[in-house]
């Protein structure tokens, strides 16, 4: 899989569409990985993401301790794993051991990336939420998409179902992304 430089204004591009995402945390030898529902883009320049993580659980606990975290929207292949990051602790297990993933590293963090994703985002925390809310605001300070996706700066997925971003309803049940379509301009009066 070829991953591409995205310029950071356009990062929201990669999941303004409301894809299901995967953050993956570290902080000195520790790791996890976990599924997230809740991520959406903040701002354009710089950047800014925001997430919602449980304070109770591991994953906080890193990005608290690292002040960063990866955000990356996982393809349909990988839907299972998706929920099996979701259904146990990183207290309890090392996730990426357990399950077998495929990573590589990000550039600008140390929490590291996971393959068969169809895009990334390098991500530092800049302000989290008030100590009862489960909000982290992040800066954006690097992006990627796959290759074959993201294409003159839209997504163009191909016709392989399992390749397409994927969207969490509950239960187990996904929505995987659809066709897309184009709306002309209104004809002028």
């Amino acid at each position: 899989m070829t991953h591409i430089s995205i310029p950071l204004k356009d990062s929201y591009k990669l999941f303004n569409h409301g894809p299901v995402s995967i953050i993956t945390s570290a902080h000195g030898e520790k790791r996890n990985i976990m599924a997230a529902a809740w991520t959406m883009p903040l701002d354009f320049s710089p950047a800014k993401v925001a997430v919602v993580i449980d304070k109770n659980t591991y994953t906080r606990e890193l990005v608290e301790a690292s002040g960063e975290f990866g955000l990356q929207f996982p393809m349909r292949k990988i839907a299972r794993l998706t929920l099996d990051v979701g259904d146990i602790s990183g207290r309890d297990a090392d996730k990426f051991s357990r399950f077998n993933i495929s990573t590589f590293p990000a550039t600008k963090i140390t929490a590291p990336f996971i393959e068969d994703c169809i895009g990334w985002l390098e991500c530092k925390v800049i302000k989290q939420g008030a100590e009862e809310m489960d909000l982290i605001v992040g800066e954006v300070v690097a992006a990627y998409a796959d290759a074959e996706q993201f294409l003159n700066g839209r997504w163009s997925f191909s016709d392989d179902p399992q390749k397409r971003s994927i969207h969490y309803m509950a239960g187990g049940e996904f929505y995987a992304t659809g066709d897309a379509f184009h709306v002309p301009d209104s004809p002028s009066e």
